[in-house]
């Protein structure tokens, strides 16, 4: 049976961590994924209490997620840390809006950049890759969208895919999984309210109780080379109701 990740993202608003991964195991996972709001400063002694903290806990983070800036002028830094966490899969999450091209050579020249980026990553025998949002299926003025030119300017990233995310710039989440099913190494598992619901919980939903059709999907997934499925939900209410439905659902499909 697939096994279903933790963001720990989704916690934020939920302190301290110490109690969230407690909880976490408590509802049944027994992997968590990173981010740069937890680590990214920390030194190697804050690190390896973290990593107890998980062990302590019966938790594993195969995978993180790194900022493009950490990645690209601290490497030694994101190295530690995906060294002492246990991290295999480092994803750059993330490009600030005032960083984003306006065009298609602007996005295949980020993808460039990128793959230069990864090449520290993969030579120390990480997985590195690019976890989108909706900005990059955004369609351009001549109907391209950004993510083709990201891949073509990285022909070697790998792709943790939002399948919710894609959904929300207006793609179709099984063609994209389709054209780049050899590069879909995680997923990000998470759902959308019907249209007008869950407004104080910016629109999405527990895995199960929205409309994206994940029974669906994830079959066409299992196709892929995937090996992370990871629950998101960017602004749940409820931690508790979040954390329990969501995987009850995941596991009936």
């Amino acid at each position: 049976m697939t096994k279903l990740g933790f963001q720990l993202y989704c916690a934020r608003n939920f302190p301290p961590l110490a109690d969230v991964l407690k909880k976490v195991a408590a509802a049944g996972y027994t992997e968590v994924e990173g981010y740069g709001g937890i680590y990214a400063t920390m030194d190697e002694l804050s690190l390896k209490t973290l990593r107890g903290d998980l062990d302590s806990n019966g938790l594993t983070m195969p995978t993180g997620h790194f900022g493009f800036d950490l990645l690209e002028k601290e490497p030694e830094q994101a190295l530690l840390i995906a060294r002492t966490l246990g991290v295999e899969g480092i994803y750059c999450p993330h490009l600030a809006p005032d960083a984003r091209p306006t065009d298609a050579a602007g996005w295949e020249a980020f993808g460039k950049r990128l793959q230069e980026v990864s090449k520290r990553y993969v030579d120390a025998g990480y997985t590195f890759g690019w976890h989108n949002h909706d900005f990059e299926f955004k369609q351009l003025p001549d109907g391209s969208v950004p993510q083709d030119y990201v891949f073509a300017g990285g022909p070697d990233l790998k792709w943790e895919m939002d399948v919710a995310w894609v959904i929300r710039g207006g793609a179709d989440p099984f063609a994209f999984i389709e054209k780049y099913k050899d590069r879909i190494t995680a997923v990000h598992v998470k759902d959308i309210a019907p249209a007008g619901e869950n407004l104080d919980e910016d629109g999405w939903a527990d895995v199960g109780h929205g409309t994206v059709a994940w029974k669906d999907l994830l079959q066409a997934l299992r196709a892929t080379p995937a090996k992370h499925y990871v629950l998101e939900h960017d602004n749940p209410k409820d931690l508790d109701r979040l954390l329990t439905r969501s995987i009850q659902s995941f596991r009936a499909y």
